[in-house]
């Protein structure tokens, strides 16, 4: 009930979790349609898991190409598990050399811009 208020105010954070509870029916009937619908919601927002999960979803569907797109965009936002995903895609012929570069180079400058002397020094 609060992930829904929370997502109507428009919370990515909940719309993905939205998207998990009715993805695998905790506290909530499965439901593939608002499965769908969350993590859409929670990707546009910038939610990069979410971005993530769309992509495995297409890929389970066998539409590649949009596959890819999500985990370029995800990859861009530092999501280490797309930029592998990306990297076994271009062995596998499916990705560009100039398609991985790109999102190579987005994700290490998005990792980047997370790294601080206070957060490395941190245990």
């Amino acid at each position: 009930e609060y992930f829904t208020k929370a997502a109507e105010l428009g919370d990515t954070g909940s719309h993905h979790q939205l998207s998990c509870m009715y993805h695998g029916g905790e506290g909530v009937e499965k439901d593939e349609r608002k499965k769908i619908y969350h993590a859409e919601e929670a990707a546009i927002g910038g939610h990069t898991e979410a971005r993530y999960n769309l992509g495995m979803y297409e890929g389970c569907k066998g539409n590649y190409e949009r596959a890819v797109k999500h985990f370029i965009i995800s990859a861009k936002q530092g999501h280490d598990g797309s930029m592998k995903f990306l990297m076994k895609a271009f062995k596998e012929g499916d990705v560009s050399k100039e398609e991985l570069a790109a999102a190579l180079r987005a994700h290490q400058a998005a990792v980047n811009a997370t790294k601080s002397p206070q957060r490395d020094a941190a245990p």
